[in-house]
């Protein structure tokens, strides 16, 4: 019982500290105050140059390299993590954060939706109740989006939740270990970005920043959350997704003075319900079942 209890603690001290560096993502992108291909292609170069030394450090210490990318599901789920980091940088350069962060919450509804489609995991009540709930929450930011001139940054933030969905997807379908997965992908916008920005030069005012955020908050997010799941449940994780929800928005107000708009935080408001609502329901009929039983 105590094992079972230290392990829980783990999970929540884990992807606790996951959850608040993914909100720092953004915040950090903003401060690096450069055009977009050239963050792209640095934050996610710093990523994949981070990766390659902590899986040397893992060779050297335990004599053999960990799975990296586990076959074709491996690399299709590759292929659609770095085509999510392409479309999310560029919903941050063309949308509000506050919109970015609320849309992209959307990722657990679409991977529900996958699942039913090609897994034939039917969700439960509860689930497609929250959906409802997350669809009319982001009609209201979408709609913003439109009037004020950010559809094209909501799109690409509603097309990098699909994407990040699939990969999740897949990545359950196979059932095989895909915790590197998500950092190698960054080659891909890596190479993307800085075939973009090299011609003319990489201009970024502020590059520390960026190094910060794709060296180490970007792996540490990742990793976190992704060993998260060994010892919580699937709610209790997608909690600590919300953090970047609600926290982003509150680091970019703080630091640029950017409020969200009215119909913004309406629509925000209303997923991270829906969200918070749904999670916390499983988690709580997930530790009611054993006792019933």
């Amino acid at each position: 019982m105590s094992t079972a209890l230290s392990d829980h603690r783990k999970g929540l001290l884990l992807t606790a500290i996951g959850g608040l560096a993914l909100s720092m993502d953004i915040p950090l992108v903003r401060l690096g105050d450069g055009d977009i291909w050239s963050i792209l292609g640095v934050r996610s170069a710093a990523t994949v140059l981070a990766t390659l030394i902590i899986l040397g450090a893992m060779r050297l210490a335990s004599g053999r390299w960990p799975v990296l990318v586990p076959g074709r599901p491996g690399l299709l789920a590759g292929l659609l993590y770095g085509l999510s980091s392409l479309t999310f940088v560029l919903a941050v350069f063309n949308t509000t954060t506050a919109n970015v962060v609320f849309i992209v919450a959307f990722n657990p509804m679409f991977g529900a939706l996958l699942s039913w489609t090609f897994l034939k995991e039917k969700p439960q009540p509860s689930t497609l109740i929250a959906m409802l709930f997350m669809i009319v929450g982001v009609g209201l930011i979408v709609s913003e989006g439109l009037s004020s001139g950010h559809f094209f940054g909501d799109a690409m933030a509603i097309l990098s939740a699909l994407i990040l969905a699939a990969a999740i997807t897949i990545g359950r379908a196979s059932r095989r270990e895909m915790g590197f997965v998500p950092l190698l992908a960054a080659i891909l916008p890596a190479a993307l970005g800085l075939a973009q920005a090299l011609p003319s030069g990489l201009s970024v005012a502020y590059p520390g920043w960026i190094l910060l955020n794709g060296a180490i908050v970007m792996p540490v997010a990742f990793w976190c959350l992704a060993t998260g799941p060994r010892y919580l449940s699937a709610p209790e994780v997608g909690m600590f997704y919300l953090l970047e929800t609600v926290l982003a928005p509150i680091w970019v107000w703080l630091i640029f003075a950017e409020t969200p708009a009215t119909m913004t935080l309406l629509g925000g408001g209303i997923l991270v319900a829906a969200i918070a609502g749904h999670c916390f329901w499983m988690v709580r009929r997930r530790s009611v079942r054993p006792l019933a039983e």
